[in-house]
């Protein structure tokens, strides 16, 4: 009897292993992803396009810096003394400077001295432009001309009648280009009609007297 119940009892047991076995099997086949479709494979004649675009792009790239290096080794080499050129020109106004001085003195007014002196400074002056010329340097040619603000800077408006307004008539400091850039603007007095001035004056007074 008791030999039974054993029987039992490990037939029992025997059952529930295979159940909890049976359980873990389930789930572990359960968490196992389905199967997905085998990448597509790629034919040789898609790989070699494919391989052709990629070189062609590497060359493109190539070919933009190859461009951009020589821009940047023409520009070092045409205006690679950009601002010493424009520092330059600073000797120029300062002899220019000086020579307004020396002819507004009156002491040395009309006198041989100042004359003479006066003869040398024009002299280096033009040795001065001479040499800046050489080296693409060239002053620019404003007097009489249309104020142009891509080359000019307008300081003041002067009264004539004779001229068209906006139309150069005194260079304050001469401006310069060097090769096909700007180095620096002229300054400049420009024309303007006499009637321009009352005309504005008649204006304010009128605007005054309305508030």
């Amino acid at each position: 009897m008791e030999k039974d119940q054993n029987t039992n009892s490990e037939t029992q047991n025997n059952e529930t292993e295979e159940i909890k076995a049976e359980a873990i099997n389930i789930d572990s086949q359960s968490d196992v992803p389905e199967n997905k479709e085998p990448p597509k494979e790629i034919l040789p004649e898609e790989k070699i396009l494919e391989l052709e675009d990629k070189l062609a792009r590497a060359f493109a790239e190539m070919e933009n810096q190859r461009r951009r290096f020589e821009k940047e080794r023409e520009d070092a080499f045409n205006y690679g003394g950009f601002a010493f050129a424009k520092e330059t020109l600073n000797l120029i106004d300062n002899l220019d400077r000086s020579k307004q001085i020396l002819e507004s003195d009156e002491a040395l007014k009309d006198s041989a001295a100042l004359k003479k002196t006066l003869e040398h400074f024009d002299i280096i002056n033009k040795d001065m432009v001479s040499i800046l010329s050489k080296n693409g340097i060239t002053p620019l040619d404003s007097i009489g001309k249309k104020l142009d603000p891509n080359f000019h800077q307008a300081m003041m408006e002067i009264d004539d009648d004779q001229k068209e307004p906006g139309t150069i008539i005194q260079e304050i400091q001469k401006g310069f280009m060097m090769k096909d850039r700007l180095l620096r603007p002229s300054l400049v007095g420009v024309s303007k009609k006499t009637g321009d001035k009352e005309e504005k004056n008649e204006e304010n007074k009128e605007n005054s007297d309305i508030l």
